[in-house]
């Protein structure tokens, strides 16, 4: 009977045990930073608005909600010279992403901005992104 007790209360603590450590695991892993990849394609001639777009507004309207810019690039590819824009974000966590894009869409600064910069027709053809988290070998964490 003892020994009955005992192995029940071992594996009712390894089972606590297990819950706590794999709840605590999964909330640091809600909190890890997340990483954005985002392209750019813009339409024909408006590479050089979308470029104004963002050196003029949308970066300091993203630091208004907590999205910060790792860097903006341009391909070197000629393909894709002409017409791409992409970019890093460097958010708290994934959620913290979410919540900051939600902010930033609503926010009638950028209303504002992106009706003006698409008043003469739409300066995007289209949007790629990806959410990334560091490896654990990463330099960037």
């Amino acid at each position: 009977m003892n020994k009955l007790i005992k192995t029940t209360g071992i594996s009712l603590l390894s089972i606590t045990l297990g819950v706590v450590i794999g709840m605590f695991y999964s909330a640091s892993a809600q909190n890890e930073k997340a990483f954005e990849l985002r392209v750019y394609t813009a339409t024909p001639g408006n590479l050089d608005n979308l470029h104004a777009r963002f050196r003029d507004h949308t970066t300091r309207i993203f630091a208004k909600h907590g999205m910060e810019v790792v860097a903006y690039w341009t391909p070197t590819d000629e393909e894709k010279a002409d017409d791409t824009l992409i970019y890093v974000l460097e958010h708290a966590s994934r959620e913290a992403a979410d919540a900051s894009w939600q902010a930033f869409i609503q926010d009638p600064e950028w209303q504002e901005v992106a009706a003006a910069s698409n008043a003469n027709g739409q300066i995007l053809a289209g949007i790629e992104r990806e959410y990334m988290v560091a490896t654990d070998y990463s330099p960037l964490q």
